[in-house]
């Protein structure tokens, strides 16, 4: 591993995305998103960006290629995020979802009690934007309203807690937030966008009564999972997006939270990317075209992730084929 020079810029950084398998996954990650999966048809995530100690992602290519993004901000902190808090680790982890089948019910903790910014204890929050869904595909977000600790507990042991459940159909287009502490799960027939805080603590309460290959339940944490829910939060209803039109740049703030702001853009025109001096991530949702900064271009197209360091300067996104994509900066 080369080590990492102090340098007054850094220009964008691309990553060699962590793909994983999963009973529930499919071939979406390649067939439409184009991932190199294998010949296997259970490809469940692809982690596009993660700076988790347990599963970097390292970066693909450039001066730094081979490294970690820990060893980057290491060296750059400032370069990375620009004035303000710095992490020693990057705080958002990107993925994209394939889920063929329904995923398991669970609960992710608040991280909110840590001093400091800890992956390997850290909370976590995230959202989803749809991609693709089949006509029936349902999310599972949060509570019914007034749903308490004992009528949950009730119905986990009849082994019916799907009627404790807030959950709707989702299509291409919605977004949902889910906040530490919201009972979660995502319906089969999804394939999404996840943008979460960097963490991987899940505590699994019920996994549909089903059983694996040697005819056994999962492990369940289900302890650890009622002492995480937030049992005053009730259901989680989809995020109603602002809209902003700026000539042919369709603009949509889809979330602004504490954890990380998530802006839709679309456009069939060049444009420049707004300077926020803060890290900037772009997730490629559709078309083609290039992100040219500091006289060195990069390739854009469905599926593909980028970081923009606060440092990068003039950077502008040639159009070849109208363009959408997220523009997600950390909290």
């Amino acid at each position: 591993m080369q080590e990492v020079q102090s340098t007054a810029t850094l220009l964008p950084l691309e990553f060699t995305p962590l793909l994983k398998r999963a009973r529930w996954g499919g071939e979406r990650l390649g067939t439409i998103l184009q991932k190199l999966i294998g010949l296997e048809g259970d490809f469940g995530e692809s982690w596009e960006l993660s700076d988790h100690p347990e599963a970097p992602t390292l970066i693909a290519s450039g001066e730094y290629a081979g490294s970690t993004l820990s060893e980057v901000i290491g060296q750059n902190p400032q370069a990375m995020y620009g004035a303000g808090t710095c992490y020693s680790t990057f705080p958002l982890l990107i993925k994209f979802i394939d889920a063929t089948d329904r995923l398991s019910l669970q609960v992710h903790p608040d991280d909110s009690h840590l001093p400091d910014f800890d992956a390997r204890k850290a909370g976590k929050s995230e959202a989803w934007v749809i991609l693709d869904a089949a006509p029936d595909s349902r999310i599972y977000a949060g509570l019914k309203a007034g749903v308490d600790a004992d009528e949950l507990g009730a119905h986990l042991e009849q082994g019916n807690v799907e009627a404790c459940l807030h959950s709707y159909p989702v299509r291409p287009g919605d977004c949902v937030f889910i906040p530490a502490g919201t009972l979660h799960a995502i319906g089969e027939g999804i394939l999404l966008a996840e943008v979460q805080q960097t963490s991987d603590i899940t505590y699994r309460l019920f996994d549909w009564n089903r059983l694996d290959q040697s005819g056994q339940p999962r492990p369940l944490h289900v302890e650890q999972a009622f002492n995480s829910i937030n049992f005053q939060r009730g259901p989680v209803d989809l995020l109603e997006p602002q809209l902003r039109q700026d000539a042919d740049h369709r603009v949509e703030t889809l979330l602004e939270s504490s954890c990380f702001s998530i802006r839709r853009h679309q456009s069939a025109s060049p444009l420049r990317l707004p300077s926020v001096n803060r890290a900037q991530i772009l997730i490629v949702l559709e078309g083609t075209g290039q992100l040219e900064c500091s006289a060195e271009s990069y390739e854009l197209f469905q599926g593909k992730t980028l970081l923009v360091p606060a440092a990068a300067s003039d950077c502008q996104i040639v159009v070849e084929h109208e363009m959408t994509f997220l523009e997600v900066i950390p909290g």
